[in-house]
């Protein structure tokens, strides 16, 4: 980033950095970085354009940008994110959390529950954001992943839900006992042949949260044949979705049993979660 010199010509230099290396939103990505290593909220940044960046501050900005430009998820570079109003500490250990993911987490606030099981938890991004907007809520989230596991506990703690939350090292229903109002999961659903295609920051995460290796849809033949030996009767099954799979994960679950199925749309107006009540 040499030379070093005002924040207003270092964030240019960043800007043109990020978009030569083909990155989308270049401008705002520069402005997160730029904060990250100045040590201040993104949206003060224009306070201190005119001023000096210190040698400190210019090797930070260096190594985060040097990052990034090799495609490493921004979430990584910059140690977390936001989602649904919190901040969550991510790694190259979970899936980075994504905006589509929190339509699941508005369609589970709709439901009524006490008690929530979330499969393949991750980084803990939907079970701990149901347990903060739903304080009398207590939750258990399972990940075969104990690097995982690591993550959601340190998120846990952080958004002060550890008390309310179990994490269980399970695959899927392996470990779980009991019955809940309501099961969640963000299931690995991208077919093996369309890995190739997905953007270079996806080679960060980890692959066995993105694909089952096979058609997509694994997962959700295990969670149609398992959630209703752990769901109360009137419970709730609620699952993301790639955008085209809602005809085939509907079909799947009326099979199970599950009745009320709906699929319901993202921000951007694509199919993203399947929900279906067990009748018992």
């Amino acid at each position: 980033m040499s030379p070093a010199g005002g924040v207003a010509q270092a964030l240019r230099r960043v800007r043109a950095r990020l978009a030569a290396a083909g990155i989308d939103n270049a401008e705002w990505e520069a402005r997160r970085l730029m904060a990250a290593s100045l040590g201040v909220e993104p949206g003060r940044i224009t306070l201190h354009l005119h001023g000096e960046m210190s040698g400190e501050a210019e090797a930070a900005l260096e190594a985060l940008v040097s990052a990034r430009e090799a495609r490493r998820p921004l979430s990584h570079v910059l140690g977390g994110r936001k989602f649904h109003g919190h901040w969550f500490i991510v790694t190259p250990d979970v899936l980075d959390p994504r905006d589509d993911t929190e339509t699941l987490v508005e369609a589970a606030l709709a439901a009524d529950f006490a008690d929530v099981l979330d499969l393949g938890t991750g980084s803990g991004c939907i079970l701990l954001s149901l347990l903060a907007q739903r304080p009398e809520a207590r939750g258990v989230g399972v990940d075969l992943s104990q690097a995982a596991l690591t993550v959601a506990a340190r998120n846990a703690e952080a958004l002060g839900v550890a008390a309310r939350c179990r994490l269980l090292r399970s695959d899927w229903f392996d470990g779980v006992a009991g019955r809940f109002d309501l099961i969640v999961s963000n299931p690995p659903y991208i077919a093996v042949h369309e890995m190739a295609d997905l953007d270079p920051e996806l080679r960060h995460e980890p692959r066995v949260a993105l694909s089952d290796e096979g058609d997509g849809l694994s997962a959700y033949r295990i969670l149609a044949s398992g959630a209703g030996a752990h769901l109360r009767k009137g419970g709730r099954l609620m699952v993301e979705i790639g955008w085209k799979q809602g005809p085939a994960v509907v079909a799947l679950l009326r099979a199970a049993g599950f009745a009320d199925l709906v699929i319901l749309p993202d921000l951007e107006g694509r199919d993203r979660v399947v929900s279906g009540l067990w009748q018992g």
